[in-house]
């Protein structure tokens, strides 16, 4: 609770932050746009309309439309990464000059109403009130009245004038609802080819890994069951039975580390805490889990979280010269995000096999994973993955 009202007070200021810039930025735009008519009417009748917008002028309307994206982005949570040419920034320029005034307007009055609640409290604190406006009982309470409710309506106006900036920004700017499907459609069609790619390499991998180990190991496990049968010294014939008794462990250890790294019984049965202490246990390398999840999670999202703790803990033991990895485990609303940091030499390639493939993976939830692995380390793996 005490984050979230935290978390609610900070978007709050820097709203208010925002919205107070960008009343500052309406006043240049609206200087800006007078001398952009001007201009724009000289280029239309001298170049007999071929050039609408000029060149300088265009850039101008680049930058400030830049620098009020920028502030969206930041301080208001607006996000319009849309493509628009000079006019559509000029109109955008237009229609904000009025909506950033009106921002401004609001603003005054929340000073202004705070200004004076601050001399009337200061007056009958320090009773240097006029005397006809001393504090009573009934005066106290309507001024009190009056004051929560102007202050709830002018918050309400600032929080609507935030929805008006960014849903003005979205319209003349972009994306437009065509162009949105259009992004969902492709990444989509990206995110499938990545799961199929994911799959085959999974299942080469998977076909390495018994060819490399559990067959080799069936195969000398055969020859020694062989020799033994063909041997005539009854202590030579024990001897090879019991190396072939060992080699039978061997490839049964090696058989049951291939099916763990395809998919753990644990996960299954006991969920997503359960199979990581497993990998904690399993790890050459010192592993300290700190799990903060709630419940049971979607089978995909405990999957993909595995494997990449899975990899990321496999990555720091055998390439990072890792003494130790952490990894923490939250939820954020409806986001996993899981975090792997080892004190690792760092370096790892986030385009390399491993790691593009837990990438594809976080992908095809719709989710990220990011690297940040500097020489010299530490290496930091977050993924996030959508659990809604």
């Amino acid at each position: 609770m005490r984050l979230r009202a935290a978390q609610r007070l900070r978007a709050g200021v820097k709203g208010i932050a925002g919205l107070a810039l960008g009343a500052a930025t309406a006043l240049v735009e609206a200087v800006f746009l007078v001398v952009a008519a001007v201009g724009v009417a000289y280029a239309f009748v001298f170049s007999r309309g071929q050039d609408m917008v000029p060149r300088t002028v265009a850039r101008a309307a680049r930058w400030l439309v830049e620098v009020e994206r920028r502030r969206l982005k930041v301080l208001l949570g607006g996000e319009s990464v849309g493509g628009y040419g000079p006019l559509q920034a000029l109109a955008y320029l237009v229609l904000r000059v009025p909506v950033g005034l009106l921002s401004g307007a609001v603003l005054l009055l929340l000073v202004y109403g705070l200004g004076v609640t601050a001399v009337l409290l200061s007056w009958w604190i320090l009773g240097t009130h006029p005397p006809d406006y001393g504090p009573t009982p009934m005066r106290v309470l309507g001024v009190g009245l009056v004051g929560a409710v102007l202050l709830y309506l002018d918050l309400q106006g600032l929080a609507g004038a935030a929805v008006l900036e960014r849903r003005l920004a979205r319209r003349c700017l972009g994306p437009s609802p065509l162009e949105l499907y259009e992004r969902r459609i492709a990444q989509l069609s990206a995110s499938r080819a990545e799961v199929v790619d994911a799959v085959d390499d999974e299942r080469r991998r998977i076909e390495r890994d018994l060819h490399d180990g559990v067959q080799q190991r069936l195969v000398g496990l055969s020859m020694l069951i062989g020799r033994a049968r063909r041997a005539r010294d009854p202590e030579r014939a024990a001897e090879l039975v019991r190396q072939a008794h060992e080699e039978a462990q061997r490839a049964l250890e090696d058989l049951r580390e291939v099916s763990w790294r395809v998919y753990p019984a644990a996960l299954d049965a006991d969920g997503l805490r359960a199979a990581l202490e497993t990998v904690a246990e399993r790890s050459a390398v010192p592993v300290v889990i700190d799990y903060a999840a709630a419940g049971r999670l979607p089978s995909r999202v405990e999957t993909a979280a595995y494997f990449v703790v899975c990899e990321a803990v496999t990555n720091a033991a055998k390439h990072a010269r890792a003494r130790r990895v952490t990894v923490r485990i939250r939820e954020h609303g409806t986001m996993l995000s899981v975090r792997i940091e080892d004190d690792g030499v760092g370096g790892a390639d986030p385009a390399g096999g491993g790691l593009a493939g837990l990438a594809r993976r976080a992908a095809a939830l719709d989710g990220r994973l990011t690297v940040d692995s500097p020489p010299g380390g530490p290496t930091v793996i977050t993924a996030e993955l959508p659990c809604g």
